[in-house]
């Protein structure tokens, strides 16, 4: 493995990268404002496992082919922006009698965010192409594990330390909607809120320019 001090050093960028507010928490917390607590550790958990896609993705070198094939950074990027915004779209298009099942724990809503995260995270080649960037500045080549190996160990223990974020996320998105439960028109406001949100991200991934 890397040197003691590389190792300080990876720990440490990895936690500010990790709790600096980016598109997975602003992500979760619009799951967790649109339908509840539950279904917004189900969405972390989604991401979580979507991120080690791109993890393997990175020891595999794959993620190389984003910067060889632009059009295809450019596709995979789009595809992403536009199922964010269908997401959110889908949330103000939500039937009112959804706002009935807001209090509680709703198996079906919690499944779906789990599935669409994943999704979501699949899609969004800036992860990829942050895993590229980022841990070869940490991996040793003269260490005894391989380099691929370096890989998945060090972009696990990163994926772990940004769902911490995403689930931290959470936590303070449900503490206010608890408090907002008791009103059927402040959970509509949330769910809306949610919705703008994912549209937001959407829009602004496609916008991005790299």
């Amino acid at each position: 493995m890397p040197s003691t001090e590389l190792l300080i050093a990876f720990f440490a960028t990895t936690a500010i990268f990790a709790y600096i507010p980016g598109p997975a928490m602003l992500y979760t917390a619009a799951q967790t404002m649109a339908r509840g607590r539950w279904s917004g550790l189900t969405a972390a958990l989604g991401i979580h496992l979507g991120g080690y896609v791109h993890v393997i993705a990175a020891a595999a070198g794959l993620s190389v082919l984003f910067h060889a094939v632009p059009t295809l950074y450019i596709a995979v990027k789009l595809a992403g922006a536009l199922y964010l915004i269908w997401l959110g779209v889908s949330l103000f298009r939500a039937r009112a009698q959804d706002d009935a099942v807001m209090p509680g724990i709703e198996p079906k809503s919690a499944r779906r965010a789990f599935f669409e995260s994943i999704t979501v995270e699949v899609l969004n080649p800036k992860t990829a192409i942050f895993f590229m960037a980022f841990l070869p500045q940490f991996i040793d080549a003269s260490a005894t594990f391989p380099v691929w190996l370096q890989f998945l160990v060090l972009g696990t223990i990163v994926n772990l330390m940004f769902s911490s974020a995403d689930v931290m996320c959470v936590v303070l998105a449900g503490a206010l909607i608890t408090r907002l439960r008791r009103s059927s028109h402040a959970q509509r406001l949330m769910r809306r809120a949610g919705g703008a949100v994912l549209v937001g991200l959407g829009v602004h991934v496609a916008l991005q320019k790299s």
